[in-house]
């Protein structure tokens, strides 16, 4: 498969992004950002693994169009691009959460033949109480109007990092102590298991729209 991704150069991105390039079911990812995520710093993936990243730079995401060839071709977009709702001014939240993915959905091509993966989040609602909900919840719903092949919201919860992972978050390691546990309920992940199921969409749908941590397991294992 190949696919197209966003947030290569954040925590979920990168990890997503190191276990596509580790999977022989994928052939390629593009990968779309601000910022190159220097893939020759990743000692963990072979140089075969490393040649399957390309980099599409773009200082604007907003001002990207329809048409442009460097989308043709891919069979999925995993949007994992985002920020944190805390300390976030609601019309910047807006702007990255609800704007750019809405746009980037707009733009692609093909779309009958492709699956959209939206990164939305555990507690997403678009009748939610709390401020941020409705705006990742009007994503979701966006993306259903779309006419994609496939279209997800993935709400997961404690996600571990994959192996080489260079951009961790302080708070991974403090919550690290709580994975065996809430692996048990059912409430995380590991990166290799995000990323294996969304392929799992991508290649054969799924019965629901909204991808919880219990599903995302169970995907993960048709790979």
């Amino acid at each position: 498969m190949k696919i197209i991704l966003t947030g290569a150069t954040g925590y979920v991105g990168e990890g997503v992004m190191l276990e596509l390039l580790r999977t022989p079911k994928v052939e390629k990812v593009l990968s779309v950002g601000r910022r190159s995520v220097q893939i020759n710093r990743y000692d963990s993936l072979t140089a075969e693994e490393k040649s399957k990243l390309e980099e599409y730079i773009v200082p604007d995401m907003m001002a990207l169009k329809a048409g442009d060839p460097h989308f043709e071709g891919y069979d999925a977009v995993y949007f994992i691009a985002g920020i944190s709702s805390i300390g976030a001014a609601e019309d910047v939240y807006r702007r990255i959460l609800y704007d750019i993915p809405a746009h980037f959905a707009d733009i692609m091509p093909n779309k009958g033949k492709m699956t959209y993966i939206y990164l939305s989040g555990a507690g997403t609602d678009p009748n939610g109480k709390q401020w941020w909900m409705p705006i990742k919840g009007a994503t979701e719903q966006y993306i259903t109007t779309l006419g994609f092949k496939h279209a997800f919201a993935y709400r997961p919860a404690l996600m571990r990092w994959a192996k080489g992972q260079i951009r961790m978050q302080k708070m991974q390691y403090a919550f690290f102590v709580f994975y065996p546990l809430m692996r048990l309920c059912g409430l995380a992940n590991n990166m290799t298991e995000v990323a294996l199921s969304m392929l799992a969409c991508t290649r054969d749908g799924y019965a629901q729209f909204a991808i919880n941590p219990r599903d995302i397991t169970k995907l993960a294992k048709k790979i």
